[in-house]
């Protein structure tokens, strides 16, 4: 299914996602999708191309650079982030966390609904 939407779409139109907040630790699926090769025989038959070593740029590309425009990283050629982002929200919030001897504050974050 990965190599047809590789072929239809385009390697740089391919997303990694995953339902791990319902069913755990998606390391497996990671593990799995990076070694997965396409069957000499399927390419042949199908017409479809090899998605390639574990970190070729097929397979870079579907686990993050893709990603990478859609929150607005300015990636090199190599797909390493051209800027640091040490300033960005994400990061001075953990920044306050340590500031804070990483305790928690128990504050309620968020909107409450009244019953």
């Amino acid at each position: 299914m990965i190599a047809r939407l590789v072929a239809g779409l385009g390697a740089d139109h391919v997303l990694w996602g995953t339902d791990s907040i319902w069913f755990g630790s998606p390391q497996w699926q990671i593990e799995a999708f990076r070694r997965i090769e396409l069957p000499n025989d399927l390419q042949d038959r199908l017409q479809l191309e090899p998605l390639g070593p574990a970190d070729g740029p097929i397979k870079n590309a579907i686990f993050g650079i893709n990603a990478a425009g859609q929150y607005g990283i300015d990636l090199d050629a190599s797909g390493q982030p051209l800027a640091d982002y040490a300033g960005d929200r994400l990061s001075r919030l953990k920044k306050e966390y340590l500031a804070a001897g990483e305790e928690r504050d128990n504050m309620v974050w968020g909107w409450i609904q009244d019953s």
